[in-house]
């Protein structure tokens, strides 16, 4: 039976111990797995803690600036890292899942490292839990924040890794975040890939597709913010399709909407929406985003899909 008091108890204990009197680094995102991390290790050594949001230019609108209020908050360094063109102009032309996975570790990294080397720390705080590392051992999709576990030494990146989480998984962080008093919207946030919003952009990553899948986004995660299911999205297609504006053929884009149930994300079942409610995202997608003409909702479960489509 996993204790979370008993967990958090022994994981501050054990970060002490690594972290000692050097300065650590984590990078924050918002999602409970990193919070968790970042509110552990600030238990654990304090202000030598600094807590880092790396703006990518993938996630959500104004999550940046949301994610260092809220630590700013419980009286913890915070700095936020413009990288947008680092990481556009490190995804141009990738159109496959795997290399862009790559491609995005391989510039966080790169910008974490510098954000640690500025920090003059040593240590790096990562948010990894049990499901990224099964996931990236079994070859099914490289998650960014694992490196032990897929044979990079973390220390040809200057750093030394602590990870308290990668032995539990996402329903195990919850019950830590709550033990830890998190608010509700922490604690219950639904899980965001660590790349972002190149995830759900299949074929090539720019600024004009992401802002598309950015916008449908919001739509969907408002209308659907009661449902109860453990991970929501919406998915630009690399394909176009035949539509109507004004009495014209419009060539627009495709929006995949995908809801499931999962409890540990190794598995997740598609849920049963009612069909107002997906008529409802569909009006609004189509026009708040004049640039989409068909939404198309998954029904595939987990497996033989996996729950995000890259």
């Amino acid at each position: 039976m996993f204790d979370p008091v008993k967990f958090i108890e022994e994981q501050t204990r054990l970060i002490k111990e690594k972290i000692g009197d050097r300065i650590a680094v984590i990078a924050v995102s918002g999602g409970v797995d990193s919070t968790v991390c970042a509110i552990l290790t600030y238990k654990a050594v304090g202000e030598r803690l600094v807590t880092v949001f790396i703006d990518d230019g993938l996630m959500r609108e104004g999550e940046g600036e949301q994610v260092i209020s809220f630590f700013k908050q419980q009286n913890m360094k915070a700095r936020l890292v413009d990288a947008r063109d680092e990481f556009f102009a490190s995804l141009k032309g990738i159109t496959d899942p795997e290399e862009k996975r790559k491609a995005f570790r391989n510039t966080f990294y790169s910008v974490l490292g510098r954000t640690v080397r500025e920090e003059n720390a040593t240590c790096l705080v990562q948010g990894t839990i049990a499901a990224d590392v099964a996931e990236t051992i079994r070859g099914i999709k490289t998650q960014h924040n694992v490196l032990e576990q897929i044979g990079i030494d973390p220390e040809g990146y200057g750093l030394t890794i602590i990870e308290p989480l990668r032995e539990i998984y996402k329903h195990q962080v919850r019950e830590v975040a709550r033990s830890l008093l998190l608010p509700k919207e922490v604690s219950g946030r639904k899980p965001f890939p660590g790349p972002g919003l190149a995830t759900r952009v299949l074929g090539e990553v720019t600024r004009e597709r992401v802002e598309i899948v950015r916008k449908a986004t919001k739509v969907v995660e408002e209308e659907t913010e009661d449902i109860g299911a453990f991970q929501v999205m919406a998915v630009l297609l690399n394909d176009r399709a035949t539509g109507v504006r004004e009495d014209k053929r419009a060539y627009g884009h495709i929006i995949v909407v995908r809801m499931v149930r999962s409890e540990d994300a190794m598995t997740a079942e598609a849920m049963d929406v009612p069909w107002e409610t997906l008529k409802k995202i569909e009006r609004r997608l189509t026009t708040e985003i004049p640039e989409v003409v068909h939404v198309l909702y998954s029904l595939t479960d987990k497996p033989p899909a996996t729950i995000e489509f890259q």
